[in-house]
């Protein structure tokens, strides 16, 4: 049984939902399409769209499809941000158009061409704003830019998302440790 696929998902004023052989979700920010899966209806009534489900065969496909729907209505409505960090001496980042320069302590600079519909801010050259519509997009791409460096577990340096909670290993154990004359 479907929990999240039963919910009803209100649609702002402003947003527009067409559907044909997929959902179009038009609305101030821009405009998505979600495909509709076989054996999912939909249904438009009061300012709310709710999904209805053939048998329960089609549960799993219920609340993906209801989520994704949830997430287009939001994207073109309000939009979602991904905020990440740069910690490390000499590592930072700059946007020029569509392209973010790093410098994350390799030998040479790295350039990241930015997709369109993604929109980078830097402040302080440590702290990365990524916003956009599309929820999967924009979650890929700032998982493509932390796994440009990755938070090393010793030092912690790297980049991280913004609140990640990172452990820090401790190091070797010194010199003058067991077994050393």
């Amino acid at each position: 049984m479907s929990r999240v696929g039963k919910k009803p998902i209100p649609v702002p004023s402003g947003v527009k939902v067409n559907v044909t052989d997929r959902i179009e979700v038009q609305g101030p920010k821009g405009k998505l399409t979600v495909p509709i899966p076989s054996g999912i209806t939909l249904e438009q009534a009061a300012g709310k769209i709710e999904l209805k489900r053939e048998s329960d065969a089609y549960a799993a496909l219920h609340g993906l499809t209801r989520a994704l729907l949830a997430n287009a209505v939001t994207g073109v409505s309000t939009g979602f941000v991904r905020e990440l960090e740069i910690t490390g001496v000499g590592y930072r980042a700059d946007v020029k158009g569509n392209i973010v320069n790093f410098a994350l302590g390799y030998s040479h600079p790295i350039e990241f061409l930015l997709p369109a519909g993604i929109d980078c801010k830097i402040e302080k050259q440590t702290a990365i704003t990524l916003s956009g519509i599309d929820k999967e997009a924009l979650g890929q791409i700032a998982a493509n830019m932390r796994a440009l460096r990755p938070p090393d577990p010793y030092k912690n340096k790297g980049v991280r998302y913004k609140g990640e909670i990172l452990r820090k290993k401790a190091g070797k154990a010194g010199a003058g440790a067991k077994g050393s004359k």
